[in-house]
């Protein structure tokens, strides 16, 4: 199996991983040109038609560290017969843990290996090679004899956000306020759960958001990666700090401060970015969304007791 001539951007790892064990002794972690050649070799043995690599190990900024996966996909001309008997995968090595999904066309096995490697590994059927690039933010091709990847393009700006429209802007103040009054319920019921979850997955979502507008309002279209995880990279380190202060849900008073701190660290953002960008913002909904929270907290028994 022929190797792609295209230039591979990744970082030889062999000097720092080689000195990484795992707990269980003896066992040192396979370097990066060792599991790349294991890859490539178990595709040859599989005669599969591509090979490509994804994630963190094909972006140049991200950090270089022995967690880093090897996300990876084979490009295949008969699914079946992989996936019905898979003993093949032993040839990675012993496994602490896996998992097998379905995606859609493809099939994805995750595996954590015991001297720390894991593998990502995505079998693709060539006729919906489509719906495994359209899935990832950018790639790097290994191996195509074939051709295969070339009638298609990298969704490079997958994770990138553009200033924002008013209309976004008003619905995303919309429903941090709206769901902040689901956090006071929780707290007043007492369901940590509850309140943590609407706390977190739906009013820190929004604050990120608005963060993330504030820096393409000032540079424009701009990457902030998945999950945000670049996004305190374009900001001052006191926005990080007060955001990660922000995180500690361990009881409900902690739950109630975070919701205090979140609420007025919004409002203080949005009018920020409404100003910016001129934006009307509702001061007035914030405020009383604010007034609503101190109300039913300060005479909750829950919380005074």
């Amino acid at each position: 199996m022929k190797k792609s001539q295209q230039t591979v951007p990744f970082v030889d790892m062999s000097s720092t991983e080689s000195k990484v064990f795992t707990k269980k002794a003896g066992i040192p972690m396979k370097t990066e040109p060792k599991m790349l050649d294991l890859i490539f070799q178990t595709a040859k043995a599989l005669q599969v038609d591509a090979v490509a690599m994804s994630g963190s190990r094909t972006d140049t900024r991200a950090p270089k560290d022995e967690f880093q996966d090897y996300d990876v996909v084979y490009v295949v001309d008969d699914l079946d017969k992989l996936t019905s008997d898979l003993s093949w995968l032993d040839s990675f090595g012993k496994r602490i843990i896996e998992q097998h999904n379905v995606l859609g066309n493809r099939r994805l096995y995750l595996m954590l290996f015991e001297d720390g490697n894991r593998i990502d590994l995505t079998l693709c059927p060539k006729e919906h090679m489509k719906e495994w690039v359209d899935s990832e933010a950018g790639y790097t091709v290994l191996v195509d004899e074939k051709g295969l990847f070339e009638p298609y393009s990298q969704n490079l700006e997958r994770y990138w956000t553009s200033p924002a429209s008013e209309t976004d802007f008003e619905k995303s103040c919309n429903e941090f306020w709206w769901v902040s009054a689901y956090v006071v319920k929780g707290i007043c019921r007492n369901q940590v759960i509850y309140a943590t979850d609407h706390i977190y997955g739906i009013c820190l979502q929004e604050l990120l958001k608005v963060l993330a507008w504030q820096v393409a309002s000032d540079r424009g279209a701009v990457d902030i990666g998945k999950n945000y995880k670049y996004l305190f990279n374009y900001l001052p380190a006191e926005i990080e700090k007060d955001f990660s202060n922000l995180l500690n849900f361990s009881s409900l008073d902690k739950i109630t401060q975070s919701l205090f701190a979140t609420m007025h660290f919004f409002h203080k953002e949005a009018q920020i970015l409404a100003q910016k960008m001129g934006f009307v913002y509702d001061k007035e909904v914030a405020e009383r969304m604010i007034e609503y929270a101190e109300e039913r907290l300060e005479t909750n028994e829950t919380i005074t007791r």
